[in-house]
């Protein structure tokens, strides 16, 4: 791995969007790397906010509507693009999702533990709410603290790296474009290929869960409503 892209998509929810790139860009890394924000159809305003913040914090912005006039949610297209540029630069892809908190240590320890195991394709840091508690989508792993795991159940990509791995053997144009969101899709292909995927409960990360997409937090306060949309408008396709 001679370099590590680290990305962060983004749909509005400027202020937790900020939050995270100041902590990204706070962040002790000794490796390589550079750090792109995709900027996903917000609106005028943060995108503006956006484009200030790439000249105070030094981050390159994709405006996604420069590339495509398809509607957000173009996960698909970030995962594609940052892939290509990956293979390119025989480098490693750290995801860092816009409703994630880093701390200081947690991108060096999350490479480090992805490159100390050879058979690595992602490795994800555990998320927690505002107690440090694990919350969604890790619920499975309360219990399991402090813990690296070798795990079976799908890594999210709020906070993961996809080592080269992973990247050089699946190609993400073969991924349904129907679907919305690939983290489940991608993490049982790695293991399809023989690899493996960790969960380090070791590093964990604040996670605000679909800040960007408030319509989603229906999912716990109204369940039925949330169901609802997701069927009837096509909406949250996994």
């Amino acid at each position: 791995m001679k370099l590590v892209h680290i990305i962060t998509p983004v749909k509005d929810s400027i202020e937790s969007t900020l939050e995270t790139i100041r902590a990204i860009q706070g962040s002790a890394m000794s490796f390589p790397h550079d750090y792109t924000v995709y900027n996903d159809f917000s609106t005028e305003e943060n995108t503006k906010k956006l484009e200030e913040a790439s000249a105070e914090y030094g981050f390159r912005l994709v405006n996604l509507k420069d590339l495509t006039d398809h509607p957000s949610p173009n996960y698909l297209l970030v995962l594609q693009t940052a892939q290509k540029e990956c293979l390119q630069d025989e480098a490693g892809l750290l995801i860092v999702e816009s409703d994630v908190t880093v701390k200081n240590d947690t991108l060096q320890s999350l490479v480090e533990g992805a490159l100390q195991r050879p058979d690595c394709a992602i490795a994800a840091a555990v998320t927690v709410d505002d107690a440090g508690v694990i919350n969604y989508p890790y619920k499975h792993a309360l219990g399991k603290e402090n813990q690296i795991i070798d795990t079976k159940k799908h890594c999210s990509f709020c906070c993961s790296i996809l080592t080269p791995a992973l990247l050089k053997a699946f190609d993400f144009n073969t991924l349904d474009p129907s679907k919305n969101w690939y983290d489940v899709t991608i993490s049982h292909e790695a293991l399809e290929l023989g690899l493996k995927n960790y969960l380090f409960t070791t590093l964990p990360v604040r996670h605000r869960p679909h800040t960007s997409r408030p319509w989603k937090q229906l999912k716990y306060k109204n369940p039925l409503k949330y169901y609802w949309i997701k069927f009837t408008k096509g909406m949250d396709k996994i």
